[in-house]
């Protein structure tokens, strides 16, 4: 080397008092090469050093700001190695980065600073802005692209990322990892934003447009009028590709789009003629944006594909006798098994134990018809019927009986039309509203319905309505009315309706007002983050712990899914500090609101918080982790809710046997051999007569949950980054059964179909669309049916042994009686005893068994529509040589196949086809058309 010459930097350093500016030059440039050796003898004149910089007329400052930079490095004073490496200018050669330790430290540094400064919106130091510049070059000089993405991102240069994502080699792709950071790292909202327009600009300019992604982007940004205009220009080309790519586009909307959206996006369609007439491109896609056609499909799907075990619920009525808590929880458990089937055989069967319900048991029983039908938007009116208010009759002073009932069925409604575009129902559920003479339970229902019908309308005039109800100041009705303007003003983030119901909730007396006006507010500013702090710091510091308690669901609603670090700090915090057990664990609960796109975080950040004293905390931890860890049957999940399942405060294994059943959804004991442990210690809880009956309502609903919708629904809070709004209200408003029961049935607002359903151009179920799924049938197949109790049996007795003097005088006799019969046919009767039928039938059993089991497919074909769980969809492949293909992976696009509607590609557009036909008729009538005989076969009459 060539520094080993010197075993000192004394001699060198005494050049620096030389008054030759030559001297002192060639002085810094030889300690530069030696600082690396010899930095502690030189941090002895860093002053000196220094000085050089300082001086103005020194003809090479940038080197003496380079040696003090380097100094600085190695004495550990990183702040001040970089303002004098800025100081360097040139001489600071980033190139180096992988070279120098010294030069990777400080870009380190200085690009951390840079985002800091651009961050907080502080001026930026030129030298600065210098070297990160010079570093951009530098990844693109490299072809380190997503390297200098990242870097653009973190300090907000969209310049910067316009051009790493233009000059990278593969541009889509690119563009979809832009997409997925933007959502899931970007914490900042009007950032995220920014970017997102950024992409939208990029992808209209590229040759072959993804509109998949770019009215993905234009949903997150709010833009519905662009939205509009793209699915006009698709659907009215004359291109079939294009006319296929607004269905998909038009099904993928309605299933993540709020309603508000989709009205304003319908705009565009309404304003051609066409729109007026029927089987043309653009009525077909208003359709699909109303949701009648993906309704319709759904129910057909839960219809057809119904495995729900019937015994389960036998076994869980016969488990008691007279209990309320116990009777409303089966029916309730029962709603979720046949949650949009339409199958309502339980209670048909149980008509006279179904009576038994009285008061709000009643309502809610009757509300649970509109879970069962959910979907039936068309006879909705027809099924509810027998127990609607009576139409022009005011219900003032009527039978209290039927004041329950009406109540329900008005609920109902709103459930089966719940986030679908009802003007009908609206207007129907706005007279028995507007009628302020009607009974506070009916109202409570009908302000309840006409929210869910209207959910994130964004509507006047129901507002105002709902606002009438509440001003009446009843706490029965009120705090249905409070939920109701927060369902119709979701995610709006309106001043005025916040500010009134914000002053209400001062003013009234009655905590159940209270409560939902605080539930209100917080469905007001779903997902609106940043601009909710203001509100949240309000409510969590006031003195009423109901508002504080408002405050908690506002963080979770609002930061929906973000992960967002900060919000996560403070309601942990929130969680070991606050006086009031319904705050702390409301603090809790929207963790897993807050952690639902990374499932893996919430068991980890929540796990101290489960060996908790307060047993508020633990209830919460258990819905937190069902809530985010929903139908992943992840291990750390299971392995935090176990414990709690045995805990000692009977409300507490209430909530873990809730949150393993969300955990374990679409899961059966291939996949998961704890299911079927799970499914034995429900039997035992709800069977076992010492048990609390808070455990035993947990074991009825986990059973529900477990087996919802036919065993064909899971809890689906996002898709691909999508949050799915009517999912996440629907089960923040169901963690409120904690305080009034019939806030139970909304969590059937968060069921999704574990379907793939395809449609070819002309909105047909072909039977020939046909896919592979490539793992053992067993492995996705339906839990097996639960069997019946076994009655005692006869104990059929075995062989009766024989003694050998005993046979020898048998076998005697039976020869003297042959020969007196004149038989000569030898005794070949055996000595040992026969076996019994019983016997002979078990080993028939046993050699059929044999003969079946023979060896599982590694794969399973897929028929048109199909049940596909979550957890399959990885297996999942399609021919791209077959007649039908799906749009998105025909195109190549970057949204992936997914559960749901997907619109066909049809390859071969001449050829004959067959459809699969919608399924009428009721549960029963199929059963009946299966068990009936074949007719016998042809033969002569003699």
């Amino acid at each position: 080397m060539a520094t080993s010459a010197y075993n000192s930097a004394a001699g060198i350093l005494s050049l620096l008092d030389e008054n030759d500016h030559d001297v002192q030059e060639m002085a810094l440039k030889k300690l530069e090469t030696l600082v690396n050796q010899y930095w502690a003898e030189i941090s002895e004149s860093i002053r000196k050093i220094e000085g050089f910089y300082e001086n103005q007329k020194f003809p090479n400052r940038e080197l003496a700001a380079l040696l003090t930079s380097k100094v600085y490095y190695h004495l550990n004073e990183f702040d001040e190695s970089l303002q004098f490496a800025l100081g360097a200018g040139k001489l600071f050669d980033v190139s180096k980065q992988d070279e120098d330790e010294y030069v990777n430290k400080i870009i380190g540094k200085c690009i951390d600073t840079y985002i800091r400064v651009r961050q907080s919106g502080q001026k930026e130091d030129p030298r600065l802005t210098d070297i990160v510049e010079r570093m951009f070059d530098k990844c693109f000089q490299e072809g380190e692209y997503k390297q200098a993405l990242g870097i653009a991102l973190e300090s907000r240069r969209l310049d910067k990322l316009e051009q790493a994502i233009k000059l990278s080699p593969n541009v889509r792709e690119m563009l979809n990892y832009t997409f997925d950071i933007a959502m899931n790292l970007i914490q900042i909202r009007d950032f995220r934003h920014s970017v997102l327009k950024s992409l939208v600009e990029i992808y209209k300019q590229s040759d072959k447009i993804d509109y998949f992604a770019v009215t993905q982007c234009l949903t997150f940004l709010d833009d519905a009028k662009a939205v509009g205009d793209i699915l006009y220009q698709l659907v009215t080309s004359e291109d079939t590709d294009k006319i296929v790519i607004a269905y998909q586009i038009g099904f993928d909307l309605h299933d993540r789009a709020p309603q508000h959206f989709l009205v304003t996006a319908r705009q565009a369609l309404l304003s051609d003629q066409k729109s007026q007439q029927k089987d043309n491109p653009i009525s077909n896609l208003l359709n699909i944006l109303s949701g009648e056609i993906t309704i319709e499909h759904n129910v057909d799907f839960l219809f057809r594909h119904n495995h729900t075990d019937i015994q389960i619920l036998n076994n869980i009525k016969s488990s008691f006798e007279r209990n309320s808590i116990l009777h409303s929880g089966t029916i309730t458990a029962n709603a979720y098994m046949h949650a949009g089937t339409t199958v309502d055989k339980f209670l048909r069967d149980n008509l006279e134990w179904l009576g038994k319900a009285s008061n709000w048991s009643k309502f809610s029983a009757t509300a649970s018809l509109g879970v069962i039908h959910r979907g039936q938007i068309k006879d909705s009116l027809t099924i509810l019927k027998p127990y609607l208010p009576s139409e022009g009759a005011s219900t003032t002073g009527a039978n209290a009986a039927s004041v329950f009932s009406e109540g329900g069925a008005l609920f109902g409604l709103g459930i089966i039309h719940s986030n679908h575009l009802a003007n009908d129902m609206t207007e129907y559920l706005l007279k028995v509203v507007g009628n302020q003479q009607t009974d506070p339970v009916t109202q409570h229902g009908a302000c309840f319905g006409l929210g869910l019908c209207g959910m994130a309308t964004e509507d006047a005039q129901l507002y105002e309505k709902l606002k009438d109800i509440l001003f009446l100041d009843n706490a029965v009705s009120g705090e249905a009315a409070a939920i109701g303007m927060g369902l119709v003003m979701l995610g709006s983030g309106s001043d005025k309706a916040i500010n009134e119901m914000l002053n209400y909730a001062h003013e009234t007396a009655h905590e159940k007002i209270i409560r939902g006006l605080a539930l209100g507010m917080a469905l007001c500013m779903y997902g609106r983050e940043e601009e909710a702090n203001t509100l949240i710091e309000t409510l969590s510091n006031d003195k009423d712990p109901l508002l504080r308690y408002g405050g908690m669901y506002m963080y979770g609603l609002a930061y929906a899914g973000t992960g967002n670090n900060s919000v996560t700090r403070k309601l942990l915090q929130i969680a070991v500090s606050d006086v009031s057990d319904d705050v702390r664990r409301a603090a809790v609960i929207n963790l897993g609101f807050l952690l639902f796109k990374t499932p893996k975080q919430c068991p980890r950040i929540v796990s101290l918080l489960a060996e908790s004293y307060n047993p508020h905390v633990r209830y919460g931890v258990a819905l937190a982790v069902g809530i985010s860890c929903a139908g992943t049957g992840l291990k750390e999940a299971l392995d935090l809710l176990e414990p709690l399942a045995k805990d000692r405060v009977d409300f507490v294994r209430q909530g873990s046997l809730i949150a393993q059943s969300m955990v374990l959804m679409q899961l059966n004991e291939t996949q998961e051999p704890k299911v079927a442990d799970f499914r034995k210690h429900l039997q035992k809880t709800w069977s076992t007569r010492t048990e609390e009956v808070m455990s035993k309502l947990g074991s009825v609903l986990a059973a529900g949950i477990l087996d919802a919708g036919g065993r064909n629904v899971t809890i689906a809070l996002h898709r691909h980054g999508n949050n799915k709004m009517r999912n996440i209200v629907g089960l923040a408003l169901f963690t409120q059964y904690w305080f009034w029961y019939p806030y139970l049935h909304f969590l059937s607002l968060s069921f999704d179909p574990t379907a793939i359903i395809g449609l070819n151009s002309e909105l047909k179920m072909p039977s020939k669309f046909t896919f592979k799924s490539n793992q053992k049938p067993s492995f996705f197949a339906y839990p097996s049916p639960m069997k019946m109790e076994e009655e005692k049996k006869e104990v059929t007795l075995g062989p009766v042994a024989e003694l050998s003097l005993t046979a020898k005088a048998r076998v005697r006799e039976e020869r003297k009686r042959r020969r007196q019969e004149g038989s000569a046919t030898p005794l070949t009767t055996p000595l040992t005893a026969t076996p019994t039928p019983q016997q002979k039938e078990e080993k028939q059993e046993k050699d059929k068994e044999k003969k079946k089991k023979k060896k599982e497919p590694n794969f399973e074909n897929l028929t048109n529509p199909a049940r596909v769980t979550p957890s399959q969809l990885s297996y999942l492949s399609f021919d791209t040589n077959a007649r039908y293909i799906p749009i998105k992976l025909s195109l190549e696009s970057s949204a992936p196949i997914d559960l749901g509607i997907n619109v066909l590609r049809d390859t071969r557009p001449g050829e004959d086809d067959e459809f699969v036909t919608k399924q009428t008729g009721s549960i029963e009538e199929k059963e009946e058309e299966l068990e009936e005989p074949n007719p016998p076969a042809s033969f002569q009459w003699p």
